[in-house]
Order: structure tokens, then sequence, then C-alpha cells
């Protein structure tokens, strides 16, 4: 998460397979809530919003991304383990390069921070019914 007082921009590479989204889970301690994003990260000074996603998923999954397409601009504020965060999303829609990541039911990451995390294969569904929680709800926009 940015630093208190920074707005953050990061990349995010909306992954579908029919009607399922691949996304990674997050928890939040302090709400005790479990929420859905897609996969991505920071963006370098420097570096390209695009470069920047296919960094994010090679150092994360070690997966390279194919038909990348830039889908917007969105604002998030939002407040996670009793911080508020603001993040300037680069949001684009891709695929996988390799047809293995499509097999998979789930898969553990560890980012830069040694943090472990789980990126799985949802059901759209599961999100619009209210069961799940996928953030920013913006994203619906995009499905």
């Amino acid at each position: 998460m940015n630093k208190a007082g920074e707005i953050r921009v990061i990349v995010l590479g909306l992954i579908r397979d029919s009607e399922r989204l691949f996304v990674s889970e997050g928890y939040d301690p302090i709400t005790k809530n479990t929420f859905y994003r897609a996969l991505g990260g920071g963006v370098d000074f420097g570096e390209t919003s695009i470069a920047a996603l296919q960094r994010e998923f090679q150092e994360e999954i070690q997966a390279d991304l194919t038909n990348i397409r830039y889908l917007g601009c969105i604002e998030n504020l939002f407040t996670f383990n009793g911080r508020q965060g603001h993040e300037i999303i680069q949001l684009y829609q891709c695929d996988f390069a390799e047809s293995k990541f499509y097999q998979l039911e789930s898969l553990t990451f560890s980012e830069s921070n040694n943090h472990k995390h789980r990126a799985l294969w949802i059901d759209i569904a599961r999100f619009k019914s209210g069961e799940l929680r996928l953030v920013p709800e913006v994203f619906f926009d995009y499905l």
C-alpha cells in the first residue's frame, strides 16, 4: 500500500476465461473481510503501464501476456488495514500466453515484500450475486 498522503499509480490486468475471472485474494485484518482484485502492481518511474503490467505478471506468477488491450483509467479511494488509500489504476484486458494457466484452479505467489498471496479463477456470477467481493466495484463496468 502507498505511504500516507500519497497517490499510487498501479496497473491491473483483467483476465477472463468465458465466465471466469483470474483474481488475487486479499484479506483486511481490521474489517476481517476477504476481497478479490485483478493481478498487477505498481508502475515504476520511467516505466509505461503496459511494461509494468508485463513485468508484474512475470515477477508474481512467471506468466507472459498476450492480446493486451487498454480499457481505461480508474481512480480508487479506499480503506485497507485501517488506512486510507488512493490509487490511479491503468486497467488492461489481457490473456495468458500459455494455456497452462487456464487449467489451474489456483496458485500461490509472493510479492517483493514476501507476503504470500493466492490467485485463482472465480466465476463472475459469484461477484455479481454479492457472494464474493470484487474491488474496486467499478470493475463490473468492464466485465
